[in-house]
């Protein structure tokens, strides 16, 4: 068989039925793109990718690669696992624990034909490209985890991968090793002509590594596009939660957001929020000279930081200034005629240098305050204070936009080198 790398691209639409669960996945990855699929704990992100690798087979739609058909049950095709040219990286790896590092890496060659001595050459180059050549020797056993997610990797790469698949491959490093290991990944990934596909819970590490996300819910996909877009807009409550913001959804109607719940939020710009343009206008939103999103005619989603909101004992103060969270221009959102709205405190946090409060209420939402203003705030669970939004900070677009609308914002790069990371 030749191995030589192949320069490759993966169409496909993934469909797998079980009970209680259906995974409907369209699915492109260009060739030496980086994909990541994220999505909660039973979304179809693993399922997806075994069924990529020849581990779970489709009931309907087709996988092809670089222009061939590796699965299609319309017309009874189906590769085998063993004859697709898929490397896989799995959540512990998998490595052989009777077999040596170079063996471990070899295997995949000489499990294709390859004699001992070129399967151990190439082995050897493998290894000296991930920074392992003095470790040949060694069992799985006597490493540490971040050099066993290498010659994990390595491995994967032996037979020369159209397509290579990776399951959660930091999950199992700790702390202080991901960050490490999470850097090198990606400077091996940026080398590879195969179309990977990466599968993470960790927003972190798809930022990082990826080019592009595609977020999974329920077997559905709900959201995709670069990183920067999904971190400038997002999409569903799981989304939300992810880049670390709050989401509201609702309608625009004379400045104001008006809520399904009722009462609503008064959007920077607006005579209600007293100020003129506000200079809270972020990159990426629809919106008139005067901050107020004139496009959003329909649904519009908002989205904000915990750092926007402010929490306060009683009633409004005076002003339209809180305590806890950011410092802002003082305008609130509304509720009614008063200024912000009643909230219940649900939960509290460490978050950093900040507490994140969970605040229940009419406006569900996170809220960060600095541990000095805790102990006046009393955020003791079922404690009601009063809660506003600093409407500078809201991010407004409407709900109805394309996935794949190019947004003003932060470049994915910068994204993905860590100069601007999403909110937390």
């Amino acid at each position: 068989m030749d191995d030589k790398p192949v320069t490759a691209s993966l169409d496909a639409r993934l469909v797998v039925r079980r009970p209680g669960f259906a995974l409907k996945l369209a699915l492109a990855v260009a060739a030496g793109e980086v994909v990541a699929l994220l999505g909660p704990n039973g979304a179809g992100k693993s399922t997806a990718l075994r069924a990529v690798a020849g581990l779970q087979q489709l009931h309907d739609g087709h996988l092809r690669v670089a222009g061939r058909t590796w699965e299609e049950p319309a017309r009874r095709i189906r590769l085998p696992a063993e004859e697709r040219r898929a490397g896989l990286v799995f959540q512990d790896y998998r490595l052989f624990p009777h077999l040596s590092v170079r063996e471990n890496v070899a295997f995949g060659p000489r499990s294709r034909g390859r004699s001992r001595r070129e399967a151990r050459a190439m082995a050897d180059g493998l290894l000296e490209r991930v920074g392992l050549t003095g470790l040949a020797a060694r069992r799985p056993g006597q490493l540490s985890g971040g050099q066993a997610q290498r010659v994990a990797l390595a491995r994967a790469l032996a037979v020369a991968p159209q397509v290579l698949l990776l399951d959660e491959p930091l999950a199992a490093l700790d702390a202080g090793t991901r960050a490490e290991v999470r850097t090198g990944l990606r400077d091996h990934l940026a080398g590879q002509a195969a179309a990977t596909l990466l599968v993470t819970h960790d927003p972190l590490d798809a930022m990082v590594l990826a080019d592009r996300l595609v977020v999974i819910e329920r077997g559905r996909v709900t959201q995709q596009g670069s990183p920067a877009e999904i971190a400038v807009r997002p999409r569903t409550a799981y989304v939300a939660r992810l880049m670390g913001l709050n989401l509201l959804r609702g309608r625009v109607t004379d400045g104001r957001l008006w809520l399904p719940g009722g009462g609503g939020i008064a959007l920077p710009g607006t005579p209600e929020s007293g100020s003129a343009s506000s200079g809270g206008a972020v990159p990426g939103d629809v919106s008139s000279g005067g901050g107020v999103p004139a496009a959003c005619g329909g649904e519009v989603l908002v989205a904000f930081r915990p750092a926007a909101v402010r929490l306060h004992v009683g009633d409004a103060p005076a002003g339209g200034r809180s305590s806890g969270g950011a410092a802002g221009s003082g305008t609130s959102a509304l509720d009614g005629s008063r200024s912000g709205w009643s909230a219940v405190v649900e939960g509290v946090e460490s978050h950093g240098d900040y507490l994140r409060v969970r605040l229940g209420g009419p406006i569900p939402a996170l809220a960060d305050v600095l541990p000095a203003e805790a102990a006046g705030l009393d955020l003791r669970s079922g404690r009601r204070l009063h809660a506003a939004l600093d409407a500078g900070q809201l991010r407004v677009y409407p709900a109805d936009e394309p996935d794949t609308a190019t947004v003003t914002g932060p470049p994915a790069d910068a994204v993905r080198e860590g100069l601007t990371a999403p909110a937390s």
